[in-house]
């Protein structure tokens, strides 16, 4: 990933310093004149091999490496020419410019003739750099806390001190960010370590705080009072254990279905008591009574005296006898006074339509 943090002029690797100018004699002359003939001779040679045919200037180029060569800036240069060092790369994650006029007086000392700008003024540099951020630091501390001090990863979290970390590294620094030299201490749960790539090659001090994490039940929307919870209604979430709080549910099995007992808002945290089974039996609702016995199974109609979930033991009337009965809610409008279980009755039941 390439990230522009600053732009710089970039500057040649070497600098030519500039040469006294003497007058020249005749042996001079006859001397100069040998040493051009030669340098001709070797150039048609030589150049054949350093250029593969007509030098044009590159565009906008993408740096891996410390080093800017011939070959990253001109295109048509041979395999061996392009290999020649010619600038340094801007820093990792900058942004750098050389002008198109350096990188030809770059070229044309060195002997490769001239090179076509396409009319381009200058060309920028951007240095390609790996960013190791909060998630893969996060994950090398808590690697170093389940191996150092038995900690549960999935259990906690860690809140890295400053304004989100990075640490920026050479593109060809692959593997896994390690976290070395941590320290912890249990009582105050503060953390610090060397987040490091390679031998040490890219490496960040951080440091921060181990949080306990916990799961919760959260509400995805609003939810009325005596309205059904659905599957869809809530979500799971990891939240700080100091935060929490201490009978929020931790799972979405024992609300589905039940009904909030009242209004409930969209994000708030579910808590013991905030749903309840529904009422399967409300009261004055007329009833069926049964009793059922190895042998015997009867039923009657009644009234209900109370409202009861199922399970729940309420106070029903005979409609024949007008005795008050204690009856067991087993499904919706439906009381048993038997002794069999009520539990065993409840699937039935409540496949039963609602009156």
């Amino acid at each position: 990933m390439l990230l522009p943090d600053s732009t710089q002029a970039l500057r040649p690797l070497a600098e030519a310093s500039p040469r006294r100018v003497a007058p020249l004699g005749l042996g001079m002359l006859g001397r100069a004149a040998l040493a051009l003939a030669a340098l001709l001779a070797v150039g048609v040679l030589t150049l054949p091999a350093l250029a593969g045919g007509a030098l044009r200037l590159r565009g906008d180029v993408t740096a891996r490496g410390d080093i800017l060569t011939l070959g990253d800036l001109v295109e048509g240069a041979s395999q061996e020419a392009g290999q020649r060092p010619l600038f340094r790369a801007p820093a990792l994650g900058a942004t750098g410019t050389i002008q198109a006029r350096r990188i030809v007086e770059a070229v044309a000392a060195i002997g490769l003739g001239s090179v076509e700008t396409g009319g381009r003024v200058q060309i920028a540099v951007q240095r390609a750099v790996r960013r190791v951020g909060a998630p893969e630091i996060e994950a090398a501390l808590k690697r170093s806390l389940e191996t150092a001090y038995g900690l549960d990863p999935r259990g906690i979290s860690v809140r890295l001190d400053g304004e989100a970390p990075v640490l920026l590294a050479p593109v060809d620094l692959n593997g896994q960010a390690a976290a070395l030299d941590v320290t912890y201490d249990p009582r105050s749960r503060r953390i610090g370590g060397l987040i490091s790539l390679g031998e040490r090659q890219a490496s960040l001090r951080v440091s921060g705080l181990v949080v306990e994490m916990r799961e919760v039940a959260v509400l995805a929307r609003t939810v009325s009072r005596g309205e059904p919870v659905l599957a869809a209604d809530i979500t799971l979430e990891r939240r700080p254990r100091e935060g929490s709080p201490p009978d929020a549910q931790s799972g979405i099995s024992g609300i589905v279905a039940e009904v909030a007992q009242r209004t409930l808002s969209a994000g708030s945290v579910l808590r013991t008591g905030d749903t309840a089974p529904p009422e399967l039996v409300n009261r004055g609702e007329a009833v069926t009574i049964v009793y059922d016995a190895p042998g015997i199974s009867l039923s009657m109609r009644g009234s209900a005296s109370e409202s009861g979930r199922l399970g729940a033991t309420i106070n029903v009337v005979n409609g024949a006898s007008k005795k008050i009965l204690q009856a067991t809610v087993v499904g919706p409008g439906r009381v048993s006074v038997g002794p069999a279980a009520p539990q065993r009755q409840a699937s039935a039941a409540l496949d039963a339509p609602s009156r």
